[in-house]
């Protein structure tokens, strides 16, 4: 197991405006970068005043930007106005509702993603006419066949501690990685796990939403990772556990999130590695993205069919900008490190994210999309928002084929 990203011991961000600039700069330049790739840009400020024959026209010339989004709207006809900006300046970019398909593409376009236009720009100089949209996206492959052997075990939001933790759920999980399961089946299964990776939200935390205690039944956040470190304690030493933190956990909210500090990890046992969020981890040649997922939020309020109930549909929505929270200054508070640690680059074999307690798999262009679900029962704050968690609900992906199979331990 190698560690190939992570923030932890790294960071330099103390929130100076500079640094916010390099962020978004280098932000800019490695998605721009891979857009590059596929059209053949100028720059913004090469665009104003040239006077190019409008749009549609017999021999209109066609060209191709890339830029940050700056600002989305709505024309009073039903159009949309998608405004661009790049190093030397910014654009607006008109997408008509004649345009099926380009439209509802461009209803999907959130602020501060990257993305290429190509069109023609009218006779006045201060409009293009859109007739292409590219978002960064990954690339077609084959599917990979990796060589390693053995499983690995994706879960989330355990939250010990809470009132709502499934405790006879997961000491069901516990008694399968150790192979003392009824079903021969299982039993199998278990000698084949080599890796157990928790994307964020290990315990419950401490005054992380308002009366939080009333929902607790350890009421003291450092015992909670005590009681939690006892539970693996009993997972056995040949399955290695790769832990990243959540909104949750004891660390900055601000993202990305270093490890865990050195006065929880020393509760735990030596086969732990603990990381930051987000991460990248390398399991015998099998990539996977480790992201705790806190920007689905962002994603099910602005874009259009996206949902907390199929989770994955928001990690796919992540991978077409290969950026893990492209909307800054909403639900995600990022922190501007010299790096932007979102951008989804290298292409993983697997993401796996959390956070919104519901279960999804998909996959697409060959990379698996896993949102793993939970360990805590409804809240009364899910019961609010009618949200339903799934939990109990495992993903066991085999390292070979990345093939999923899904077990159920609440019963």
């Amino acid at each position: 197991m190698a560690v190939l990203s992570d923030i932890t011991g790294h960071s330099t961000c103390v929130g100076e405006y500079m640094q916010f600039v390099q962020y978004f700069r280098d932000r800019y330049s490695r998605l721009s970068e891979i857009i590059r790739g596929r059209i053949n840009a100028r720059p913004i400020e090469s665009l104003k005043g040239r006077g190019f024959r409008r749009g549609g026209e017999k021999g209109s010339e066609e060209i191709s930007i890339i830029g940050m989004v700056s600002d989305t709207s709505t024309t009073t006809n039903g159009h949309r106005i998608i405004s661009l900006e790049d190093p030397t300046g910014s654009f607006p970019v008109l997408v008509r509702n004649s345009e099926k398909d380009l439209f509802e593409l461009a209803s999907r376009i959130i602020l501060d993603e990257v993305i290429g236009v190509t069109g023609s720009v009218t006779n006045d100089g201060g409009l293009m006419m859109a007739s292409k949209i590219i978002q960064p996206d990954v690339p077609n492959s084959a599917l990979r066949r990796t060589g390693a052997k053995g499983k690995v075990v994706l879960i989330s939001d355990v939250h010990v501690g809470s009132a709502q933790f499934m405790e006879d759920a997961w000491l069901n999980f516990l008694d399968f990685l150790k192979g003392d399961s009824d079903s021969e089946a299982l039993k199998k299964m278990a000698k084949e796990v080599r890796y157990l990776v928790v994307a964020g939200d290990l315990v419950d935390g401490i005054g992380i939403y308002p009366d939080q205690e009333k929902e607790l039944t350890i009421l003291d956040v450092y015992e909670q990772y005590r009681k939690a470190a006892e539970y693996f304690w009993e997972i056995p030493k040949h399955i290695q556990i790769i832990i990243s933190p959540g909104n949750h956990d004891a660390v900055r909210q601000a993202e990305p999130q270093p490890a865990l500090p050195e006065r929880i990890r020393e509760h735990f046992p030596p086969n732990v590695t603990f990381v930051g969020n987000p991460s990248l981890v390398d399991l015998d040649g099998v990539s996977i993205l480790i992201y705790h997922g806190r920007s689905i939020d962002d994603l099910v309020a602005s874009v259009p069919g996206v949902s907390y109930q199929e989770p994955a549909g928001a990690v796919l929505e992540m991978i077409k900008r290969r950026h893990l929270a492209p909307m800054y200054g909403s639900r995600v508070s990022i922190s501007p490190e010299k790096k932007d640690y979102f951008v989804i680059d290298p292409v993983p074999d697997i993401i796996h994210t959390g956070h919104v307690h519901t279960l999804g798999v998909q996959r697409y262009k060959n990379v698996l999309l896993v949102n793993s679900g939970t360990w805590q029962a409804q809240t009364e704050f899910q019961k609010r928002v009618n949200l339903m968690p799934m939990p109990a609900q495992v993903p066991v992906v085999d390292l070979a084929d990345f093939g999923v199979t899904i077990l159920k331990f609440d019963e």
